[in-house]
């Protein structure tokens, strides 16, 4: 697939959705420039690579978990090609027994379906029900890249402007974590 990278949001908008609109109307409000790459649709972190290559960015995987309970939820950005280990990301927030979320909250509390998840989709939670968690290779990066809650186009923007900027807008704090991605 020949890929372009655009500046900013689309020129023309016909056939977006209105989750992905809303995304670029807030980043804009924001200040926060990004790049944004269009494409099909993406389901893996495998089919993420060639818009990796060609934006210059790992893209987030972005996990939504949840405890056993279904009572507390996560949302988990950690580089792309680093493994997940549960176990490693349950003694740090003291949270056992951690999986995957089913589809059914990600749509509620955050808007977005899978194969879609992103830090964006936070400005959907407005209850505050998810917690968000940051490996620490995230957030010493320059640049990471996420998808504006559609899995058809990736965006690439500033780690700080997600910290200090996006965040605080949607009222969401983050929790730091260590990964190894080892056993």
């Amino acid at each position: 697939m020949e890929l372009r990278i655009e500046q900013g949001r689309p020129q023309d908008e016909t056939g977006r959705l209105p989750k992905e609109i809303r995304c670029y109307d807030l980043l804009d409000l924001l200040g926060i420039p990004f790049r944004r790459i269009d494409h099909e649709a993406l389901y893996t972190m495998e089919a993420c690579e060639e818009v990796d290559g060609a934006a210059g960015v790992v893209m987030c995987k972005n996990l939504f978990l949840c405890n056993r309970q279904k009572t507390d939820f996560y949302l988990l950005l950690m580089p792309g090609d680093k493994p997940f280990k549960t176990k490693e990301l349950s003694g740090q927030i003291g949270s056992a027994r951690l999986s995957f979320a089913d589809a059914e909250y990600m749509e509620r509390f955050l808007d977005i379906t899978p194969g879609s998840v992103s830090v964006l989709g936070l400005m959907n939670d407005k209850e505050h029900r998810v917690r968000l968690l940051i490996d620490e290779d995230v957030l010493n990066a320059g640049e990471f890249g996420c998808h504006p809650c559609v899995n058809t186009s990736s965006l690439c923007m500033k780690t700080s402007d997600m910290v200090d900027k996006f965040l605080p807008a949607v009222d969401h704090g983050y929790t730091t974590v260590v990964l190894t991605g080892e056993a």
